[in-house]
């Protein structure tokens, strides 16, 4: 269930509301292009908010990160499903698809989760991330060139930002590549599953099956893949079942997808509205890297994540009863100007960026760094490559209607 089913109607203006209106507000088209005034309205006016539905909004750094790391705060997926069933959400696709993956490290808490957590640090290392480097360079380059190729414009999220995370993650876990099509049809089945749960259901369970065939290959036949390994971590850790190892891949092969392609869209379309940060960059290309930290604290993709109270919590003199849904914003935090100076303004020599957009505490994003990592790639080839990149129509762009994510429905550029 999305932020949409379970925060009621919508307002017009982005003027004054009264405190039962924050929670609505966010929901406006004025809201969905830009959210950033509404979460400083939201710390200045209510920064721990309860809704008309009774459910909390977080918006201020402190309580967010201080939220992130408290235990009270559970992502348990059985008291995740409860707490909507009490708001009276539709959860028929949702505990399908929770059921079919099992518990897995993103929909547990602690201890099971540090075990299935241990198992993907163990095989999701620095070392193994970094490596990909030249790999994805490979991949931006061919998907750069194709797009040149097609003309003088392109839609940057449909011609690098979706799918350059695919391609990474189909070379990071050694999928063949006369498979890679097939796993993009299954992907594309798994995004629809508020459409067509059946169909949904059917590519997550031959999608499943695939996986169950490829790690038997490679317990025959190890490569220096990430399910090769995940299978060699499983062998030293016999706590680990055939079904958790399964899910893990799952969980892991799917998770970076989106927020990579957020993220990338994202990136360029500040670049390119800040002309000034761009020349900066393009003079020096080693800024790359604390540029990308910025980019992703300036516009970040994964706006908010969602918490269930499991035990009675006090958050900035509030207090958060059992059962009670908890939105944690993690984009308002990264405007927060309590933690961060000149806080709406896009710096890529910010010193001290200590933003939250992969989160904080036992559930960090895993993939965090292969998500910077891409986008540094990417970001810095298509400025490198392209000089003249502009927008195209400015007045055209749109981002999808979910106020967890921001990601746009397409970025026109010429160059």
């Amino acid at each position: 269930m999305t932020l949409t089913e379970t925060t009621g109607g919508a307002r017009d203006s982005v003027g004054p509301a009264r405190p039962d209106d924050l929670a609505a507000a966010l929901l406006t088209p004025e809201a969905r292009r830009d959210p950033y005034p509404f979460y400083a309205r939201m710390r200045r006016e209510d920064p721990v908010h309860r809704s008309a539905q009774g459910i909390w909004y977080l918006t201020r750094y402190a309580d967010v990160e201080a939220a992130l790391g408290d235990l009270r705060l559970s992502n348990d997926r059985d008291r995740m499903t409860r707490a909507y069933t009490a708001l009276g959400g539709d959860l028929k696709a949702f505990s399908r698809l929770t059921d079919r993956l099992g518990r897995v490290m993103t929909n547990t808490d602690p201890p099971d989760h540090a075990r299935l957590r241990k198992l993907a640090n163990r095989a999701f290392t620095a070392r193994r991330v970094e490596a990909l480097r030249e790999g994805i360079q490979r991949i931006v380059d061919r998907l750069v060139d194709e797009a040149v190729d097609a003309g003088p414009a392109m839609d940057l999220i449909e011609a690098v930002a979706c799918p350059l995370p695919m391609s990474v993650v189909c070379e990071l876990f050694g999928i063949p590549p006369e498979d890679v099509p097939q796993v993009k049809t299954w992907f594309n089945r798994f995004g629809r599953i508020s459409e067509d749960i059946d169909k949904s259901e059917a590519a997550i369970e031959q999608y499943e099956e695939y996986l169950a065939r490829l790690v038997r290959r490679r317990r025959a036949d190890p490569g220096d893949d990430l399910i090769s390994a995940l299978v060699a971590t499983q062998a030293q850790d016999d706590r680990l079942t055939d079904s958790e190892l399964l899910s893990t891949c799952f969980v892991l092969i799917t998770a970076g997808d989106e927020t990579t392609t957020h993220l990338v869209g994202n990136a360029v379309l500040a670049l390119l509205r800040h002309p000034d940060q761009l020349a900066r960059l393009r003079e020096d290309p080693a800024l790359i890297r604390t540029a990308v930290d910025e980019l992703a604290r300036y516009d970040t993709p994964t706006q908010a994540i969602v918490r269930v109270v499991a035990e009675d919590v006090e958050i900035g003199g509030r207090t958060l009863r059992e059962g009670e849904l908890a939105y944690l914003f993690l984009a308002a935090t990264n405007r927060d100007p309590e933690r961060f100076e000149d806080p709406d303004r896009l710096d890529l020599t910010r010193p001290g960026n200590r933003h939250l957009s992969f989160g904080n505490g036992p559930h960090f994003c895993l993939g965090g760094p292969l998500a910077k990592l891409q986008a540094e790639v990417a970001v810095g080839t298509l400025i490198r490559r392209l000089p003249h990149l502009r927008l195209a129509d400015e007045a055209a762009l749109d981002w999808r209607p979910n106020p967890l994510q921001r990601r746009l429905t397409a970025l026109p550029l010429t160059y």
